[in-house]
């Protein structure tokens, strides 16, 4: 029996990323607008809250995620096997995408030559601190306010 490389490692369960990818210019657009530049050793990142009206209720649908990969960071087999490896990883990890928000990662050249478990600890590090940002942007439910005491008039 052939041993591959990375069967020692434990198989995590791989979900889908389909209703959890931003797929419109436009979601781009208006998740930079309402978001800052976060910066991390291998990679920016930008957290926006989600539009609540005017838009259509399938987008709202769950956080969201998207990948830019640009030019400058190689020939087209580069970029492309730098966004297998970053879906591979949010597959895995698809339970920590922050609830209400659009994440857009922006890989550096050096997630190519990178380990998979360090890409792999430092994305899970960054949907960490992602949630940790949404958790503090919404504020917390409050508890329904009691009915003012009516008065009763003889």
């Amino acid at each position: 029996m052939t041993s591959f490389p990375h069967s020692d490692q434990r198989q995590l369960p791989r979900q889908s990323l389909t209703g959890a990818r931003l797929r419109k210019h436009a979601d781009y657009q208006r998740a930079y607008a309402a978001s800052r530049k976060r910066q991390s050793s291998s990679m920016s990142w930008f957290l926006a809250p989600q539009p609540t009206a005017g838009f259509a209720a399938e987008s709202l649908a769950g956080p969201r995620v998207g990948l830019t990969v640009g030019k400058v960071l190689g020939k087209a087999h580069e970029r492309n096997r730098i966004k297998r490896r970053m879906r591979d990883i949010l597959r895995r990890h698809v339970d920590l995408l922050p609830a209400g928000c659009d994440l857009i990662l922006h890989p550096r050249r050096t997630v190519l030559t990178m380990e998979f478990k360090k890409l792999e600890a430092e994305l899970v590090r960054i949907l960490q601190q992602a949630r940790v940002e949404a958790a503090r942007r919404t504020p917390p439910a409050s508890p329904p306010r009691p009915a003012p005491p009516q008065q009763v008039v003889s």
